[in-house]
């Protein structure tokens, strides 16, 4: 069991974290896990889809004390093959792991925003208000629906 002091971690040490586990749960799900040793392309890792030719490529984004996380626009291709693995931690609970098509950011809303500013970038704008919004996204929803 991990120590579940995630406030200790400093923010490479959470954000490795955050990757090892997104590439995890994609693997408890029987997905194929491809790693690359940089991330220079917006892509943390390819997963390929079971029993299918489908592969996924993965950004993964993870928060504790901050509430916002972001995809810059141009290191992401806007379609349904590409997806943000988004982790919430809090101290004494396992992450709270959220996965979103990034084309649910053509239609934004309270937590999922889009700013044209600069290259510009997608963004999760996490609060308690808004968490609610973040619901359908959850992992467990993302595989149920695929294995159905």
């Amino acid at each position: 069991m991990p120590s579940l002091k995630w406030s200790e971690l400093n923010h490479l040490q959470l954000g490795k974290y955050a990757e090892y586990y997104a590439k995890m749960e994609f693997t408890s799900y029987k997905y194929e896990v491809y790693t690359s040793e940089v991330d220079d392309h917006g892509v943390d890792f390819v997963a390929k889809a079971p029993n299918s030719t489908d592969f996924y490529e993965i950004q993964v984004k993870s928060v504790r004390k901050t509430n916002y996380a972001f995809v810059p626009k141009d290191k992401i291709v806007f379609d349904d093959k590409h997806l943000v693995c988004f982790l919430k931690f809090t101290d004494d609970k396992m992450p709270d792991v959220y996965i979103i098509p990034i084309t649910a950011w053509a239609k934004p809303n309270a937590v999922l925003v889009s700013h044209d500013y600069g290259k510009g970038e997608w963004g999760i704008n996490y609060s308690k208000k808004n968490k609610h919004l973040l619901e359908p996204y959850r992992l467990e929803n993302f595989f149920s629906a695929l294995i159905k």
